[in-house]
């Protein structure tokens, strides 16, 4: 987690909705970061919680009243990479889109930087795994325990990414392959696997529910746990530890369980996909694509009349030359 020290950070705002800050940009003048709405632009400050995202402007010495961006509610969020540049012109493929029905107009959040897009890809990666997980919350209903965990999975790719940034030089990162709800939605049948957990994480409620009554039962340590363990406390279901836990149901030696099984159809999915692209990416004919060998190919006699035109023009071969301006020379006087 980020820093939290400076007072803005810890506005009322996120405090009375108890959101966590997970990543902050736009502090470093040689990292700004850019807000465009309409045909304004504002440099400033973004900061992403476990909820939303906030952008304050940068005033002449400190930061405007934040401006909150939901990515926790159903309001038909779009978050996209948007392409930038001076006077409305698409240039630079730096920037990240935010539209959702509560604005009137888009929101552009803009990463400048020299070479590449690297930034950018970092933070669409991040924000897209909040809305994600959110909407994963939604869908189905789920909530107590079951919610914050799903909660602690995002967060917990989150610092797994920003982990690899910190010790790692290479900007070819593949963040989504880092985040667990960015990969189910790109993946095929990733809709059946975030279905699979949601029915795990029903059936770990109900389990948990008989085990109390019961008593007794084997558990295991849950992604809730592990960032309480951080210093990191969600909601009110985390005031007891019991709660932390999740009960492990019956195991079947020999036999995959209905995750890893439904995991496994999504992974063969996947690579049918990777195959099909690379069957249309061998189509392609040095780097041409099929569209432009085509017409290629159509304009070729064209091209081979020119050449004709030019040898004759230029008596390469004086016989057909001489026969070409006696034919040229009939047709005029005739």
């Amino acid at each position: 987690m980020k820093t939290q020290t400076k007072s803005s950070l810890l506005s009322a705002i996120r405090v009375s909705r108890g959101e966590k800050i997970l990543e902050v940009d736009g502090t470093v003048t040689t990292q700004p970061v850019l807000e465009h709405v309409g045909v304004s632009t504002w440099p400033g400050r973004l900061i992403l919680t476990d909820q939303a995202l906030y952008f304050e402007a940068l005033k002449v010495v400190s930061y405007d009243k934040p401006k909150r961006y939901d990515l926790s509610n159903d309001l038909k969020q779009i978050v996209k990479p948007e392409l930038t540049g001076p006077w409305g012109t698409r240039l630079f493929d730096k920037a990240v889109l935010y539209k959702s029905i509560s604005l009137s107009e888009p929101v552009v959040i803009e990463f400048p930087e020299l070479k590449g897009h690297t930034r950018r890809d970092y933070w669409l990666a991040i924000i897209r795994e909040i809305l994600y997980v959110h909407k994963f919350i939604n869908k189905y209903h789920i909530k107590g325990v079951e919610k914050d965990d799903a909660l602690s999975k995002a967060i917990l790719g989150i610092l797994r990414v920003q982990a690899i940034q910190e010790i790692s030089s290479s900007n070819s990162v593949q963040f989504e392959s880092l985040l667990m709800f960015n990969l189910c939605d790109q993946l095929p049948g990733g809709d059946l696997i975030l279905e699979t957990l949601a029915k795990i994480s029903n059936s770990r409620k109900l389990e948990r529910g008989n085990n109390k009554v019961a008593g007794g039962g084997m558990y295991s340590i849950s992604a809730l746990a592990m960032v309480s363990n951080l210093g990191f406390v969600f909601g009110s279901s985390s005031s007891s530890p019991s709660e932390d836990e999740l009960l492990v149901g019956e195991v079947v030696v020999g036999e995959m369980s209905l995750l890893e099984r439904t995991v496994k159809e999504s992974s063969d999915n996947y690579k049918k996909v990777v195959q099909a692209q690379e069957t249309v990416d061998g189509v392609k004919v040095d780097g041409i694509d099929t569209n432009l060998a085509v017409m290629k190919e159509l304009l070729f006699p064209v091209t081979e009349v020119g050449k004709l035109l030019l040898s004759l023009l230029y008596w390469d071969d004086p016989p057909k030359s001489l026969m070409f301006c006696l034919l040229f020379t009939f047709i005029i006087f005739r």
